[in-house]
């Protein structure tokens, strides 16, 4: 694999950060040199929100024990499919990884899960649902029996069929008329999302939910008054949806305009971090979305043995900022990739190093993550390994700022809630 890419053109060279430990190597690589790990994460651009704990956790991982045995090589996607793909080309074919991770949305985990799989390139994924992951990287997304499974990339995090349950578990908790309009852009997440057959519709309508649909929009549109005066002459009373952060801000502020006041407001994506709901105010109060992690989770790390509230505290005391949920998944990242490289006879085998990934038994900060199958349909089960979810509120503090509290555990129990559903004001 190593020969083929390096007779491939090279991309051109990109700017990239490069993270090494000095102190103790271990003989895992001829002569003690360090592992090589190729990152890549939505820095910058309007998904950038998912990689506010990057240097954080990266910093922490070549502090600890482990990490003193690996280099981690750094890219930004900038939010940006087309560069995703370019910057994983550029860390197998110039910088040579050993292994390659990745997170946050499938516009950045697809084109680089994509490139390695077609490169031969071990590669490990989070933060995405599985069925934007899995079935948006096949040939006919529209054909199941068309499906293939992939021999190196492994990902793990919840699906929509965990969404749905979390999503109707916290509106059960209110008096409404069950019609919800949904916010489904013309992206990787919207499209799978908003799938009349495989999204998020048909499990909503099992729970007893009708859903308004007026289409797809694009990303960073400047004008939702199609979907306000859609969702306002069907009746809704619930929004949902997957919107990016700058996009939720647009159509709330246009929806409190216009005079459209729902009693819940369940988004995905767009409300998972403090600072885009702070940046709404008041009007950020008791809006709702999933949580996929959060200081009261029940998990310990494998690398330092720090509880979820410890890592979420360690980030607070590091950077003065508020938890943000990405930073459980990020330290499961390191988490997974030392563990695996632990078990691997040989660090630069990716065949040898793709086996390790799919044997990995391991207790991590965001849950237990084992590619057995559990909990996927069969066509996912060799590359899929699922999380937990829960559900939460943002509530306005006394002396500002917003806590997001867990309001529904139903699908996760050992994940405890700390309030229950309120309606918005």
């Amino acid at each position: 694999m190593f020969i083929t890419r390096r007779k491939l053109l090279k991309a051109s060279s990109a700017a990239g950060l490069t993270l090494a430990a000095g102190g103790l190597a271990a003989p895992v690589i001829a002569q003690g040199a360090k592992i090589r790990l190729g990152y890549v994460s939505p820095q910058s651009g309007p998904l950038a929100g998912f990689a506010e704990s990057d240097a954080f956790n990266i910093e922490a991982f070549l502090a600890s024990e482990a990490g003193q045995n690996f280099e981690v090589i750094v890219k930004d996607s900038q939010s940006n499919p087309n560069r995703a793909a370019e910057v994983a080309q550029e860390l197998i074919v110039d910088d040579e990884i050993n292994m390659m991770i990745v997170a946050s949305t499938p516009e950045t985990t697809n084109p680089v899960a994509t490139t390695c799989e077609a490169e031969g390139m071990p590669c490990l994924s989070t933060k995405a649902p599985w069925q934007p992951w899995f079935i948006g990287q096949q040939g006919d997304p529209t054909n199941p029996d068309s499906w293939q499974p992939f021999n190196y990339a492994y990902h793990y995090f919840w699906g929509l069929e965990d969404v749905i349950g979390v999503f109707t578990n916290m509106w059960n908790q209110l008096d409404t008329n069950n019609v919800v309009g949904g916010l489904f852009p013309n992206d990787a997440d919207g499209n799978a999302w908003g799938d009349p057959n495989v999204g998020v519709a048909p499990g909503f309508a099992a729970a007893g939910y009708q859903t308004i649909d007026p289409g797809r929009y694009q990303n960073l549109t400047d004008d939702f008054s199609a979907q306000i005066n859609a969702f306002k002459s069907g009746g809704a009373e619930i929004v949902t949806g997957v919107v990016i952060p700058p996009d939720f801000t647009t159509f709330w502020n246009q929806a409190r305009q216009q005079g459209f006041a729902p009693k819940a407001v369940t988004v995905a994506k767009a409300l998972l971090f403090p600072q885009s709901v702070e940046a709404l105010g008041e009007a950020g109060h008791n809006l709702s979305s999933e949580v996929w992690w959060s200081p009261s989770h029940p998990f310990t790390s494998s690398l330092t043995g720090q509880s979820a509230a410890e890592l979420a505290t360690a980030f607070s005391e590091s950077t003065g900022r508020p938890w943000t949920q990405p930073i459980g998944f990020i330290h499961s990242l390191f988490e997974i990739a030392a563990d695996v490289m632990s078990r691997a006879a040989d660090p630069t085998d990716p065949d040898g190093v793709a086996e390790a990934i799919a044997a990995t038994d391991l207790n991590t900060m965001v849950g237990h993550i084992a590619w057995n199958g559990q909990g996927v349909p069969p066509f996912a089960a060799k590359n899929v390994s699922k999380t937990p979810l829960v559900g939460g509120q943002w509530r306005m503090k006394d002396g500002g700022g917003f806590d997001l509290v867990i309001v529904d555990n139903q699908t996760a129990p050992d994940i405890p809630t700390g309030g229950t559903m309120e309606p918005l004001a």
